[in-house]
């Protein structure tokens, strides 16, 4: 292979991977806001750990402040009252949402019921059995 066909390689990956309409798979979107008691506690007893989880690889957490712009890819979720408010998204859709934290327990039970919910090439992370954090029973959690 020859210089000229291996920058050609490396240019089509960097185009594709930067075009701003293709939008990633699932994803939970936490909103949330300063001096939110809940979403206070939901970071020491589930936040500490989520990026551990099969669920995290699924859909990785990312955190948006409701007071501040809403991204562009996010424009289409319906209006956000409540914090911390948790939405599970797949390639732009809304699939599903928790509305406060219940508790670490139901948590991860809501959350595992929504990710069942996704397409079979977005749960690929979820094939495996795992344990989280709430729950040492070895079940599959999503």
């Amino acid at each position: 292979m020859d210089v000229k066909n291996i920058l050609y390689f490396v240019f089509a990956g960097v185009i594709l991977l930067s075009r701003p309409d293709q939008v990633a798979a699932a994803e939970l979107v936490m909103f949330e806001q300063d001096m939110c008691e809940w979403c206070e506690v939901w970071h020491e007893e589930v936040g500490e750990v989520y990026a551990k989880t099969d669920e995290s690889r699924t859909a990785p957490l990312r955190r948006i402040d409701i007071f501040e712009t809403r991204p562009t890819d996010l424009k289409e979720v319906r209006r956000i009252q409540f914090t911390p408010t948790f939405v599970l998204m797949d390639e732009g859709r809304e699939v599903g949402r928790i509305l406060g934290y219940p508790g670490e327990s139901f948590f991860w039970e809501l959350l595992g019921q929504m990710l069942k919910k996704l397409p079979g090439e977005s749960r690929r992370a979820c094939l495996a059995p795992s344990v989280s954090p709430a729950q040492n029973q070895g079940e599959k959690t999503c």
